[in-house]
């Protein structure tokens, strides 16, 4: 069946109203794997970066977060958030390219499915090492390199039709250059595999038949980068 390539934003501001009431086992997986790696957030202040509906923002702040903010283009992915509980005053609406915060002031970013849709993918991380604090984490989600050469592409199916974002596929390295060239340390990368747990996603979305060609494939890249301290400290000088 043909589908409708949309751009980015116009995607998003379809997408809002039903992007966190269907079963999606790419975001299921993302969340199983990235969950643990994010450190104790007890007074940390956090970012979510291209927000969307504050799926990660929410999650942050409930465990513990001392301040948060989330920043997303899409007005309609920015209504669906403030619905969930605590985000109320903690979002804008920005682009990437020109976060909205002052500089140095996060200690932990997360930026999660957002990368495959920028095309200055440079001008992101520099905008995100200049908001965080020396020593910061910071991780990143994509759609893995090979799920994007297997065809698989970021898109939902509504009363209108089947429909596709408009995405830059980029291989793991250069996923990787634009952090490291902001002055990251990659201090972790994923390959995120569809597990048992994103059977039964598939299962409840009537789609539990392709699990076996879905797991055979990386479906999620997950990397946490690091600001170093000392690299900071050497930019004041």
């Amino acid at each position: 069946m043909e589908k409708t390539c949309l751009p980015v934003q116009e995607g998003y501001e379809r997408w809002a109203p039903a992007y966190d009431c269907e079963p999606n086992p790419v975001l299921a997986v993302e969340e199983r794997h990235l969950r643990p790696m994010v450190p104790r957030l007890h007074g940390k202040r956090v970012l979510d970066l291209a927000c969307g509906t504050g799926r990660w923002l929410e999650w942050l702040m409930a465990r513990g977060a001392g301040a948060g903010a989330g920043v997303d283009f899409s007005s309609a992915m920015l209504a669906a958030a403030r619905e969930k509980q605590h985000l109320q005053g903690r979002l804008a609406q920005a682009d990437c390219c020109a976060i909205p915060f002052a500089s140095g002031v996060f200690d932990l970013v997360v930026c999660s499915f957002a990368v495959g849709h920028i095309e200055d993918l440079r001008h992101v991380a520099r905008e995100v090492a200049r908001v965080a604090a020396p020593a910061a984490d910071v991780y990143v989600t994509d759609l893995h390199p090979r799920a994007y050469q297997q065809g698989w592409q970021t898109g939902f199916r509504d009363s209108q039709g089947a429909v596709e974002i408009v995405t830059w596929p980029r291989s793991t390295r250069e996923f990787l250059a634009p952090w490291i060239s902001a002055g990251f340390d990659c201090s972790e990368l994923v390959e995120c595999h569809f597990g048992e747990p994103e059977r039964r996603v598939l299962t409840r979305g009537g789609k539990g038949d392709r699990f076996e060609k879905y797991s055979a494939i990386p479906a999620v890249l997950a990397c946490h980068f690091i600001r170093p301290r000392r690299r900071c400290e050497k930019d004041r000088v």
